[in-house]
């Protein structure tokens, strides 16, 4: 292995794929403020995995139970490491085996030489959860501290590429005070994508992908 942190790992049915720790966000709420752990697993790694590392990291854990989809969600944003996103994707499609990406939805900023969104599709992936956690530029650069600017637009330009390219979306917010919950539903609604409310982790509560009452609950 090349990482001290699981590269795979289990959770509510699902594989979650641990690429990276690396996040173009800094979320006040973001659970690696206190903690490197995730469903009882430590996330931090000493080495980004490979994509063949990562396939099987994946393998192993098919081989030991049936899931319902695999999930790149790790500690850090995922399209940091688009090509391996792909690669993994596309083996996953050729397995018949649902994938799903959870981002921070900042991808293409992070990639501005390829047309992220085109890509994953043409990969194959099954679907697309987009954290949104705000419903206006001046409270999502107050909650999500991203690195770049103008970040909250490409938030929502991203999902709606998503949306236009048949890719099932889902935003996603975090119950944190302050943050408005029906207005990012109601941005949701607007772009045609799902909506669901996910539990904040802290240090007395286990981190999980819980969801919220009065919400889709979160996959």
């Amino acid at each position: 292995m090349s990482s001290a942190g699981v590269v795979a790992y289990r959770g509510k049915g699902n594989v979650y794929v641990n690429l990276t720790n690396r996040c173009t966000c800094a979320c006040v709420f973001c659970l690696r403020s206190f903690t490197d752990q995730v469903y009882g697993y430590s996330l931090r790694l000493e080495q980004e995995p490979s994509a063949p590392e990562v396939r099987r990291a994946i393998e192993r854990e098919l081989a030991a139970e049936p899931v319902r989809e695999v999930v790149f969600c790790g500690l850090g944003e995922p399209t940091l490491r688009l090509p391996e996103v792909l690669a993994i994707t596309e083996w996953l499609s050729a397995h018949l085996i649902r994938s799903r990406l959870n981002t921070n939805g900042l991808g293409q900023l992070a990639n501005p030489s390829v047309a992220v969104v085109d890509q994953l599709v043409a990969a194959g992936l099954s679907a697309i959860s987009i954290s949104l956690n705000a419903a206006d530029p001046v409270a999502y650069q107050r909650t999500c501290r991203p690195t770049y600017d103008h970040a909250f637009p490409a938030v929502l330009a991203f999902a709606r590429t998503c949306v236009a390219a048949g890719l099932p979306t889902q935003l996603t917010v975090v119950d944190y005070p302050g943050v408005n919950v029906s207005a990012c539903a109601g941005i949701a609604t607007g772009l045609r994508a799902d909506f669901c409310v996910r539990a904040r982790a802290t240090p007395r509560i286990t981190a999980t992908e819980s969801g919220s009452a009065g919400a889709r609950a979160c996959r």
